[in-house]
């Protein structure tokens, strides 16, 4: 006894010391790291890491750890910290007790000794060990908080294996957050930092020691409270997870970077259903050389991505499956032409049945050409869009103007590095390079006519986002979602609820489909990351289907979008386009924006006289008997070339009766001059000496004929150029059609040697 009263003495005289000479310390260990965690638009955990060391260690707030896992830890380790200096000497009696008379009678460290010795790394099972572990509990009792002790623990202690901390046991053995654990789960996990090697819960093991310390201190928990117990509580236990939480990796990886805990906006059913059709996908076209894709889902009104697929595997080496694909910027092809006809309907130069020009043609030195390297001729701009014609597109572009496009495409979010120059009108057709990210805004934008760019993180609550400035009217939006609303059984658009675009790049490298159903938009690559071409990359064939599996199995929501108020719906002619007249046979109805929309009664069709007799076309009617009054379609020379060129020649009006027809000047439209031009210079060299002369005439005109000041050229008909040998000279150029209408402007040619 006189041994342990001189333990028990200099116990608190080391106590009395210790308190008042102490210095300050850290908390937590010099150089500890800690685990990062990305939780869904839920709160659950979506994805855990390693810390540095590589165990998992999550650092955790008090007050974001569940009451009950506190109450069952100071029950089962120090049911007294609350009211000691950080020892209790009670405690610690004992223990010495036990120790002298050589036999256990409890452990006496507290939890602030238990810290101590996890903070400062010490052997605690030497008296000097023991002593020197006491100076420091009490030197962390004397500059921190019991809260911030206590807090400071259940973040350090043991949980078995390479688990440290309450945080990260409560994801890796309850597959919850520390804040939201039954009190089954809360008592199993406080015992486990008292024999962590023994109890660590185990997938293919016996757990009888675990589950045996649980229900013990269970039923002293519930002793305490008088509550009844359950038999099934004896052999309630924890069972290791096949993995850890790895979900989203990319979108994992990019947020932690910077953050140790967020919360992001995927949506886990919806994530899992995206991953699940890229891998089966990509294991069917395998054969074809298509190995690799990207997803990004999108919630267009609070733009919340829900699904964030980077690439097809993340663990693959083949296909360097840990680069994020969705920010990688590619050349979308024609992903971008959508956004031309929007801005081409808000700024009244088609409606959706206007017809567009599908012909070859130069815009300097530019000369795009269709993907089929065909042309289509004379068609509708739904059909232009939906079947991502070229040259439509290119001659939209020029006429929105090239510096307005992009001033829209950068507004809206596409980071463009060069200004509109650099691109040209390469721009429509995937000239400029775009994220995954970027282009699904845009897409977003279609769907609510607002702007903004994609929300990761849940940081702000839906309702307090500002809406963003409206940069498309919702007439166009609506518009534009219709003419893409279009069925494809060879690609698989089977869904009518569905409006989509694809976008193949030059050179076979990208394959995007985008599309939308109702309010969540789609956005989908395939490709390889390193670049390399592959002919199956053709987006219509590709990415397409993959598109609509991915929507099949998302199975989202859709209900028909209302008609905006601004937006009426007429009746066009089908031929034309135009507003029918009393001789348009087929009519169609068609999106229509008052005000906006360009509208002008069919010139196309028209009444003819026909003389019975001859078949001839008449000017008039002159009253001869067996005239004839029938309707043709009477198209523009150069338009009836387009319809030769394409393959759908048009029936024409029968020649006039009489040559007379120049001298009948026509009150209709004079022919335009397209080449020369008055602001050009041309210069002649040795050997090329002509220079083209042509121009756009109207229908019914067959032959027109060209004058150098009052020299005459020679005549040709619309659709060809006429080669003229010029001189140097200011020259005035005239062109006369066979109705006797004309037009002219002054030239200057020069000539070099």
């Amino acid at each position: 006894m006189k041994r342990l009263r001189r333990i028990a003495l200099w116990t608190l005289l080391v106590v009395a010391v210790g308190w008042l000479l102490l210095p300050g310390c850290e908390l937590y260990p010099e150089g500890v790291t800690w685990s990062r965690v990305a939780l869904d638009r839920e709160g659950k955990v979506l994805h855990l890491t390693l810390a540095a060391d590589g165990r998992y260690r999550l650092k955790t707030a008090l007050a974001e750890i569940d009451a009950e896992v506190i109450e069952a830890t100071l029950r089962h380790e120090d049911r007294w910290f609350r009211w000691h200096p950080g020892v209790n000497p009670v405690s610690l009696l004992r223990g010495l007790a036990g120790l002298v008379g050589g036999e256990r009678l409890g452990g006496g460290s507290t939890v602030t000794m238990q810290l101590a010795r996890l903070r400062f790394g010490l052997q605690t099972r030497s008296i000097w060990g023991k002593g020197v572990q006491i100076l420091r509990a009490l030197q962390l009792e004397r500059h921190f908080s019991k809260d911030e002790i206590l807090e400071a623990y259940l973040n350090l202690a043991p949980y078995g294996g390479n688990v440290e901390g309450v945080g990260a046991a409560a994801i890796l053995w309850c597959g919850k957050q520390a804040n939201d654990l039954t009190l089954r789960e809360a008592v199993t996990l406080s015992v486990l930092p008292q024999s962590p090697a023994r109890r660590r819960p185990r997938a293919d093991a016996d757990n009888a020691q675990l589950a045996t310390a649980q229900a013990r201190l269970l039923r002293e928990l519930q002793g305490e409270r008088a509550v009844r117990g359950d038999p099934l509580e004896e052999s309630f236990t924890l069972r290791a997870p096949e993995k850890p939480p790895r979900e989203a990796p990319h979108l994992a990886r990019r947020l932690l970077k910077s953050e140790t805990r967020v919360q992001t906006t995927i949506d886990p059913a919806m994530q899992d259903a995206v991953e699940r059709s890229l891998e089966d996908y990509i294991s069917r076209k395998r054969e074809s050389g298509i190995e690799n894709a990207c997803a990004l889902l999108v919630h267009a009104p609070t733009r919340e991505v829900l699904a964030y697929a980077g690439s097809a595997r993340f663990l693959s080496d083949g296909i360097h499956g840990q680069v994020d694909g969705v920010m990688a910027r590619r050349s979308p092809g024609s992903a971008l032409k959508p956004f031309i006809y929007a801005l081409a309907l808000d700024q009244g130069l088609i409606h959706p049945r206007t017809l567009v020009s599908d012909m070859r043609a130069a815009f300097g030195s530019y000369n795009p050409e269709n993907f089929d390297r065909g042309f289509a001729g004379p068609i509708t701009a739904t059909e232009a869009l939906f079947r991502s014609r070229n040259i439509p597109a290119v001659t939209l572009a020029q006429q929105v103007g090239l510096s307005r496009l992009h001033a829209f495409l950068k507004q809206a979010g596409v980071a463009f590095p060069k200004p509109a120059s650099h691109y040209g009108l390469a721009l429509p057709l995937g000239g400029a390079e775009v994220s995954m990210e970027e282009l699904a805004s845009l897409y977003a934008l279609l769907v609510n006519d607002g702007v903004g760019p994609v929300r990761l993180k849940c940081s702000v609550p839906s309702a307090q986002l500002d809406e963003g400035q409206q940069m498309l009217s919702p007439e166009a939006c609506y518009l534009i979602r219709e003419m893409l609303r279009q069925p494809d059984v060879d690609s698989g658009a089977v869904d009518p609820a569905v409006s989509w675009k694809t976008g193949t790049s030059h050179g076979f490298r990208d394959a995007w489909a985008a599309g939308f159903r109702g309010e969540y938009v789609l956005v989908v690559w395939i490709g390889n990351f390193s670049g390399k071409p592959n002919p199956a990359f053709v987006a219509r064939e590709c990415a397409a289907p993959l598109l609509f599996e991915t929507f099949e199995r998302l199975k989202l929501p859709w209900k028909k979008p209302a008609v905006p108020a601004g937006l009426r719906e007429v009746e066009v002619c089908a031929v034309s386009g135009c507003l029918p007249t009393p001789l348009c046979q087929h009519r169609v109805r068609s999106g229509f924006i008052p005000g906006v929309s360009p509208i002008q009664p069919c010139a196309i069709h028209q009444e003819v006289f026909v003389d019975a007799q001859s078949g001839l076309r008449l000017p008039t009617d002159d009253g001869r008997a067996g005239l004839k009054r029938e309707v043709f379609e009477c198209w523009p020379p150069d338009m009836l070339a387009l319809f030769r060129q394409a393959g759908l020649p048009r029936r024409e009006p029968p020649a006039y009766e009489t040559d007379t027809r120049l001298t009948l000047v026509d009150s209709g439209a004079a022919p335009k001059i397209t080449s020369p031009r008055e602001t050009l210079v041309y210069t002649l060299r040795a050997g090329q000496r002509t220079i083209p002369l042509s121009s756009e005439a109207a229908p019914g005109v067959r032959k027109v004929y060209w004058f150098a000041d009052s020299q005459f050229v020679g005549g040709s008909t619309p659709t060809e150029p006429l080669l003229w040998k010029a001189s140097p000279g200011t020259w005035t150029v005239q062109v006369l059609d066979d109705r006797g209408r004309n037009a002219s402007c002054r030239v200057k040619v020069e000539a070099v040697e």
